[in-house]
């Protein structure tokens, strides 16, 4: 009886011990490796890392942030349904574990604010909306919270910096979200938050500098509208694009989306190659952008394959068929044409600007002028000299269509824009713009957006200002989402707010 007493007591209290083990916030070594690694998209490396510190100390919640990031990488970037029922619980798991740390640490709330970030940006690809809003709005709420409570923790500020900057050009269609948010943003001051972590030697900033620059560059070419300053940051700040895979989808993406194909071609062939990465089909679709834009339709057709065998999620899927049945149109081969757009029809969602665009066309069963599409690939290529000599000699008088005249004006202007010609540019816009302002389709609203850019550019803000009213003041048209939301922040950044 003695003995089973004491062997009770014994268990008793090592379970007294487990259940009130102090919980703990220890970004230690291993955890800062795992991080990295993590952020690197070398995922397997990362977990085996913190499987490792799990082992020295089963009650670091650091672990538990850590293992959020894993879990949003793979579904951000995979999209696969299977995979998301079993990884999104876990967020809650861990958001539960993360009650019970200890509330005195600038971690507590930071670390719920990340996790909330991440299952919010996971939810929106799969199409929980409403979810992801209340997400992010947690998300925010903690952040601001924690950078009263603790000012010194300089962590907070490239979350909150980047929340302050984006909040504030949230298009109307989204207005809920910034209702949700209870807070008015500001591009100014959040830029200068994140300059001041981005320049920062204090010791946090610098293990989570790449996760900060990766904000930056998106913000400077999306809502500064300075993609020059992305790609000066990128190039001054020796940002590796070559072994850090995150930096690599970086670089190419926005290489892809501002016309600097051969540069992201270059990027994305060079880049370690290694079996320890995320294994990603972003890679696919990309070059498959890049090819299509400098009209290389069958090797284009060839990764859109690859991509579409192998992706699991809805973003973009519609936008890639639609590329694809362009291939085989510009090859003139109207069966596989059909084909690629009947599946277009039946596969994907319409979440993005890009992909309702695609699934209107093919609703429509009309296909593109065809010298216009090869005018329109190459320019979104940087290819402008080649898409000009396509255009010499023509004038919007040679096309009878008059959605085709309005094309003709917007992609004139895009071409003349892009080589520096101002002038011929605001004066080609200005037809787009007096063609299409009463239509569905986007080229007036851009031509608007675009005028403001150029005077933007040449510091005369009024102007600028008047014409980003008038992108904004255009309703029912396509992209009208991205559009409002460039609009806007281009008043924002000419009234210095």
């Amino acid at each position: 009886m003695k003995k089973a007493s004491l062997v009770f007591l014994f268990l008793l209290t090592a379970m007294c011990n487990k259940l009130f083990a102090e919980k703990v916030y220890d970004f230690n070594a291993t955890c800062q490796q795992a991080y990295k690694e993590i952020n690197c998209l070398r995922i397997n490396n990362g977990q085996q890392l913190l499987n490792q510190a799990r082992a020295q100390n089963p009650d670091n919640l650091i672990i538990d942030i850590l293992e959020g990031y894993i879990d949003f990488f793979v579904l951000f970037f995979n999209e696969d349904p299977a995979d998301y029922k079993v990884r999104k619980p876990k967020y809650g798991e861990r958001l539960s574990r993360l009650e019970d740390g200890p509330e005195s640490s600038p971690f507590y709330k930071f670390g719920k604010s990340i996790l909330y970030l991440q299952r919010a940006a996971v939810e929106i690809k799969f199409g929980e909306r409403w979810s992801a809003g209340w997400d992010f709005r947690r998300a925010f709420l903690l952040i601001k919270e924690n950078k009263k409570k603790y000012p010194n923790f300089i962590l907070n500020d490239f979350i909150y910096g980047s929340l302050q900057v984006g909040v504030g050009t949230i298009p109307d269609g989204y207005k809920w979200l910034a209702s949700l948010f209870g807070m008015k943003g500001s591009i100014k001051q959040g830029m200068q938050v994140i300059n001041s972590f981005l320049n920062s030697n204090d010791s946090s900033a610098r293990l989570m500098f790449n996760e900060a620059s990766f904000y930056y560059c998106y913000i400077s070419n999306y809502i500064l509208n300075k993609p020059e300053q992305a790609f000066a940051y990128i190039k001054d700040r020796n940002l590796d694009v070559v072994n850090n895979h995150l930096f690599t989808f970086m670089a190419a993406n926005l290489a892809i989306n501002n016309k600097q194909t051969e540069y992201a071609k270059n990027v994305i062939m060079h880049r370690n190659q290694s079996p320890e990465y995320l294994n990603v089909s972003v890679w696919d679709m990309e070059m498959g952008f890049a090819k299509i834009n400098h009209l290389e339709t069958q090797e284009a057709i060839q990764y859109f394959q690859n991509y579409l065998a192998h992706f699991k999620g809805n973003f973009y899927v519609k936008d890639v068929y639609q590329k694809m049945s362009w291939c085989y149109y510009l090859q003139g081969d109207m069966t596989r044409a059909q084909s690629a757009r009947q599946l277009l029809l039946k596969s994907g969602n319409t979440d993005t600007d890009v992909d309702k665009k695609a699934q209107k066309d093919a609703k429509a069963g009309k296909w593109p002028n065809q010298l216009l599409l090869k005018v329109r690939l190459l320019s979104d290529g940087g290819y402008n000299r080649e898409a000009l000599n396509m255009l010499y000699g023509k004038s919007m008088h040679d096309f009878p269509n008059e959605v085709d005249k309005l094309e003709f004006s917007y992609r004139a202007a895009r071409i003349y824009d892009d080589l520096g010609y101002a002038d011929k540019a605001i004066s080609m816009y200005l037809a787009a713009i007096n063609l299409g302002k009463d239509r569905e389709e986007y080229f007036a609203a851009r031509a608007a957006l675009q005028i403001g850019f150029i005077y933007e550019k040449q510091g005369k803000k009024d102007l600028a200002i008047q014409y980003y009213q008038q992108c904004l003041d255009m309703k029912d048209h396509e992209y009208q989402d991205s559009l409002d939301q460039k609009a806007k922040a281009g008043i924002s950044r000419c009234k210095g707010e």
